[in-house]
């Protein structure tokens, strides 16, 4: 595998993305990065009062370990913080130094491969269903003890897919020559082995 290389996984809230991205880091042995993170973590400090571009601009690692950062209040936050362009190009450099370190990196996200590394070396789009999407969040809150119901979290995830999609700057879409996989009916292994496949291929 060349050094650098990247590879950029985008797609929909609770797609799978994040496992996905995860574990073709593990088998490929790359640093892995999710985005999300970032602005979840600025999303958050925005419910704490604080100006979300002063936030994005002040970000320190420690703010990517707040145990509340996995919140459905803090993943809409973080779906509004996101459509602000003072925030997306603070939090830019972060990302596109990370992506092109050495060993190569796996970031995940929403814009990754079509604004973030527009030249990354494999681009995969990771989706589902919205109906399947709001089970597998609802049922992940309801393992965390999080009172909500399902009509609840669908209305979420078809708002936040919304405001991803229709925003003005870096609107979630895949790139031309992503390959996508669609985990409706898919079992992780399953998913997983398309990614790694789809990378696989790309180092050949």
């Amino acid at each position: 595998m060349m050094s650098p290389f990247t590879v950029a996984i985008d797609g929909p809230a609770a797609a799978g993305k994040g496992t996905i991205s995860k574990a073709v880091a593990a088998h490929f042995d790359l640093a892995h990065l999710d985005t999300g993170l970032l602005y979840r973590a600025v999303g958050a400090r925005m419910l704490q009062g604080e100006d979300p571009i002063a936030a994005a601009e002040s970000l320190m690692a420690a703010d990517l370990e707040n145990p509340d950062l996995r919140t459905a209040a803090v993943a809409q936050s973080a779906s509004k913080v996101a459509v602000i362009p003072e925030v997306r190009a603070a939090l830019l450099d972060f990302q596109r130094a990370f992506a092109r370190r050495s060993g190569g990196a796996v970031l995940d996200g929403r814009d990754i491969g079509t604004v973030i590394c527009p030249q990354a070396e494999v681009k995969l789009f990771v989706t589902a269903s919205p109906v399947v999407r709001a089970q597998r969040r609802f049922a992940e809150l309801e393992e965390r003890g999080f009172d909500t119901d399902f009509d609840t979290v669908l209305a979420d995830v078809k708002s936040r897919d919304d405001r991803d999609m229709t925003r003005a700057d870096a609107p979630l879409r895949p790139a031309e020559d992503a390959v996508t996989i669609d985990t409706s009916e898919l079992s992780i292994g399953e998913a997983v082995a398309q990614a790694i496949a789809a990378v696989t291929a790309r180092c050949d």
